[in-house]
């Protein structure tokens, strides 16, 4: 592959969502060999976007509205440049600003979101010939979430989160994400997690194995489970590790202005479920 020829027109800024994604179930079945944790999950992308704006530039460039993001090597948009110029040889530079509005350290695979969104938007501003399923493996070398963003919206996972086969969304209307501030560490949440001893049956949704992993680690998150149902949701259950929970088939329109005032330390977002047209990417 080699880069196209950088002209002026060429240094016009483009903008990519970045959508989060909740885990409508998820089972942690072993630890592997590697050290991952074998799983099985249902992932469904969800309208609360970050937004990545990105240009050709004479130079390398990324910030973020988010003062408290590291912007370093560690950030998954750095890496995901890093592999993109590795797989590709190609030597062109980026400004890049990451708009960010899914928390973090909320289990809504924020981070894993960009480093794809970004794979996508290094792909189309080179004019690269790139197959969205040479993206999905470059993405699987960044992380177990990041391959997700490169299906339809809706898939069935399993492996370490890496093999993925597109399904039909099972949740269809609007709901809430509920964050409270604070985060957990993804690795102490698997640390302290116990494999499933549940069979649980084929097709069933709405659970999942980290909560009481979570939940030992900051008792106040099951509190907190416990306060929204009080306020009429049907369904609460954590999002991936946590700390944001996910609250379907609400009755609690109506009391919303209560809860707020009762707890107006949390983030509460209206969402509903996404999908991805072939070819192109998130609107």
């Amino acid at each position: 592959m080699r880069d196209i020829g950088l002209k002026a027109a060429e240094f016009q800024q483009l903008s990519f969502l970045s959508p989060a994604k909740i885990n409508v179930f998820f089972r942690v079945l072993h630890r592997r060999k590697d050290g991952f944790h074998e799983i099985s999950s249902l992932y469904q992308a969800i309208n609360l976007f970050d937004t990545l704006r990105i240009s050709l530039s004479s130079k390398d460039e990324f910030t973020c509205s988010e003062p408290s993001l590291f912007l370093d090597h560690t950030n998954l948009v750095n890496k995901a440049l890093a592999l993109f110029r590795k797989k590709t040889g190609s030597s062109l530079c980026f400004s890049i600003h990451l708009d960010k509005k899914i928390p973090m350290q909320a289990g809504l695979g924020g981070g894993s979101s960009n480093a794809a969104t970004a794979l996508w938007a290094f792909a189309k501003l080179t004019g690269l010939s790139i197959s969205q399923d040479v993206l999905f493996s470059w993405g699987a070398e960044l992380g177990s979430d990041v391959p997700f963003f490169f299906s339809s919206g809706t898939a069935r996972a399993s492996g370490r989160g890496e093999v993925l086969v597109d399904a039909n969304p099972c949740i269809v209307s609007p709901f809430w994400i509920v964050k409270p501030k604070g985060g957990l560490s993804t690795a102490a949440v698997y640390q302290n997690c116990k494999p499933s001893s549940e069979k649980h049956r084929e097709g069933e949704v709405l659970y999942n194995d980290l909560e009481e992993a979570a939940f030992s680690l900051d008792p106040s998150l099951q509190n907190l489970k416990k306060a929204l149902l009080s306020f009429g949701f049907d369904t609460v259950l954590l999002c991936g590790s946590g700390t944001a929970f996910f609250c379907l088939e609400s009755k609690m329109q109506c009391q919303l202005p209560e809860f707020q005032e009762a707890f107006p330390e949390l983030q509460i977002f209206s969402v509903k479920p996404l999908q991805r047209k072939h070819l192109s990417w998130y609107e």
